[in-house]
């Protein structure tokens, strides 16, 4: 763009001073001719580069999740093709179910065991308390029984003393009242039996074998739903829509669980546009703002974008952690690599942006690279050189420029 316009300013000056010869050309004309031009590219490239940066290093980012089964065993079948399309759910590989079937089946077969254990339990603890009841009642009855004992043995003992009783019936009454209270002795240890028996309960009010045998039942059932898991983990299915990419995963191969193990690599169709920019050249920059970037995947095409956000973040301002003390060393210099003194590069921040419009749904490759241009609210007028700049380079992405 700066050539074209130097162009032009220069075909001005021949109409000027060579064509019409409006002015002349002496030493003053042609230091005045000489120095607009370099002022003004170098005022216009310098607005240029604050009210609509532009970047070289524009990257397509795609997620790409490392699949790892859950379960591990040998691979009985990889219905998914490598490098193409696949839907959300498709199956991409499943893993010998058969060891997986055999403990479902066997925690299976101890559930009714273990529901008898319970209902057992269960009835035992109705049994003890339905007794404890009953031994209540008794000892209630019997201490009736004993009052009433007690009175006739007064009542007897007074007619023997006036002759109007015998003193066989005051000693059968005697008698009478020692049996209801060796009964109601009986009872009440019986009542004390049970009760302790009842005492060894939960904080819920369950018997503690009726908690026991719950829990062991619980714990099976959770052991089942674990197992029933697993058995659907035999059968790996996509995250997302996406592709396989470099398949090497075939039947009768072994697939671990080891999270250092991959078994493929599934990349997803959800992409990030990134541009990355320095830091100074994001003042003006914010959400929503127009962009537009070009490919070397697509010579000759503008891709419009609007800004989603800014990432305002950088590995270089990361604290290391452990006992290393935070690298202080400055900036390398002029002929120094960052190796040699020890220093990050300089910080640079990424700008996401998102297609808009026609190119919302456009295939962009993952790893493709190029450049772009933000457009901000301020001096929108010297914007149209960017735009311009932007649709020249793209041209040039025709040329591939290697010898063989």
């Amino acid at each position: 763009m700066e050539v074209i316009l130097l162009l032009i300013y220069s075909f001005f000056v021949w109409l000027v001073f060579f064509k019409f010869k409006w002015l002349p050309w002496n030493f003053v004309s042609q230091v005045i001719v000489v120095t607009i031009p370099i002022i003004g590219l170098t005022l216009l490239i310098l607005f240029l580069n604050i009210v609509a940066p532009s970047s070289s290093d524009v990257r397509v980012m795609n997620y790409v999740v490392q699949v790892i089964p859950r379960a591990m065993g040998k691979v009985t079948s990889v219905p998914v093709q490598p490098n193409r399309p696949v839907k959300k759910g498709d199956v991409l590989f499943t893993i010998d179910s058969t060891p997986y079937q055999q403990d479902l089946a066997a925690l299976e077969a101890k559930e009714p065991e273990l529901v008898a254990k319970l209902s057992s339990a269960q009835a035992y603890s109705r049994e003890l308390r339905a007794e404890l009841e009953s031994a209540q009642s008794t000892r209630s009855s019997l201490a009736a029984k004993l009052d009433l004992a007690r009175k006739r043995v007064g009542q007897t003992h007074d007619l023997a003393t006036t002759g109007a009783g015998t003193h066989f019936d005051y000693e059968q009454a005697q008698t009478d009242a020692k049996a209801l209270q060796a009964d109601l002795l009986m009872n009440d240890a019986n009542v004390a039996q049970v009760q302790q028996k009842l005492s060894a309960t939960t904080h819920k009010g369950e018997l503690s074998e009726v908690a026991q045998a719950r829990a062991a039942l619980e714990q099976l059932r959770a052991q089942i739903v674990h197992a029933r898991w697993m058995l659907d983990q035999t059968t790996v299915y996509a995250p997302a829509d996406g592709a396989v990419i470099n398949l090497q995963l075939r039947e009768g191969s072994y697939a671990s669980n080891l999270p250092l193990v991959p078994v493929m690599s599934f990349v997803e169709n959800e992409q990030w546009v990134i541009a990355m920019y320095s830091q100074n050249e994001l003042r003006y920059v914010k959400p929503g703002d127009e962009a537009e970037i070009t490919l070397k995947t697509f010579p000759n095409r503008i891709i419009k974008c609007k800004v989603d956000s800014i990432v305002w973040a950088s590995g270089t301002g990361q604290l290391p952690l452990g006992g290393v003390l935070p690298p202080t060393a400055q900036a390398p210099l002029p002929g120094q690599t960052a190796q040699m003194t020890g220093a990050a590069g300089p910080a640079r921040y990424a700008v996401r942006l998102i297609p808009v419009g026609r190119d919302t749904h456009t295939f962009l490759p993952m790893g493709a690279a190029g450049q772009g241009a933000i457009y901000t609210d301020h001096i929108e007028l010297i914007q149209v050189v960017r735009r311009i700049i932007l649709r020249v380079s793209t041209k040039l992405d025709w040329l591939v420029l290697k010898l063989h």
